[in-house]
């Protein structure tokens, strides 16, 4: 195929995305799902927590309860390989057990493994509270990738205020998560079965209620979208 019947679809794929969508709110429900990986995505980042914390529980053996996880992890990108979908959200769970599995084996303390999720969270609710802060609120450019322009929606007031209380939503679950989770991981003795129980609860429950949060502020308005022309 010629280079400009390549970019004839490029361009009229983008334009089909856009078109499914005629105001702000709509876009921001679509990239959210998409984000999130649906109801399959968020149990795929639970199962290896669950597999390591409940090995562990159960024979206290952080070399089995660290395969535990990292195999159930594998097992879910095998399914997902044979079944010919998607393996991102799988990929990002493996990626983060293998982490997770670097931090215990390399102190022996199972309660290690849970230190890179508090501060993943930490680091991601610091950087959006930031975003807010500069009128840069991250939850804009999922609007910026379903028009054209990345920037365009900071020209409308009533856009970057929504965008700014969307992401105030995005971040509760992480502050939630390291204001709990911290605590109990710098308390005395082993406290990876409290750390384990607390990630689960807090993992994909805790993003379901933040996304149904978010879907009812969106249900409140209906914003049109400005969308560039292609062709300008």
């Amino acid at each position: 195929m010629s280079d400009t019947g390549t970019e004839t679809g490029t361009t009229a794929t983008a334009a089909d995305a856009m078109a499914a969508h005629d105001t702000v709110e709509a876009a921001v429900r679509a990239q959210l799902a998409k984000a999130l990986g649906g109801v399959r995505g968020m149990l795929e980042a639970a199962v290896p927590t669950i597999a390591f914390t409940g090995t562990y529980v159960a024979i206290d053996d952080i070399r089995l309860a660290v395969a535990a996880g990292v195999g159930a992890a594998v097992v879910l990108l095998l399914i997902r390989i044979v079944q010919r979908s998607n393996p991102q959200f799988v990929l990002n769970s493996l990626f983060g057990i293998a982490i997770a599995a670097f931090f215990a084996l390399r102190s022996g303390k199972a309660e290690d493994a849970f230190l890179p999720g508090i501060l993943i969270n930490a680091g991601y609710g610091a950087a959006m509270i930031f975003s807010i802060a500069v009128r840069w609120p991250v939850v804009g450019f999922l609007i910026g990738s379903v028009t054209g322009d990345p920037t365009a929606w900071r020209s409308d007031p009533g856009i970057l205020k929504l965008c700014s209380r969307l992401t105030w939503l995005l971040v509760a679950p992480c502050v939630v998560r390291v204001a709990v989770q911290y605590p109990i991981y710098v308390a005395e003795g082993d406290q990876s079965g409290f750390l384990g129980t607390a990630k689960i609860l807090m993992g994909w429950p805790l993003q379901v209620a933040a996304l149904a949060a978010m879907v009812w502020v969106l249900a409140r308005g209906r914003t049109p979208i400005r969308r560039e022309d292609p062709a300008t």
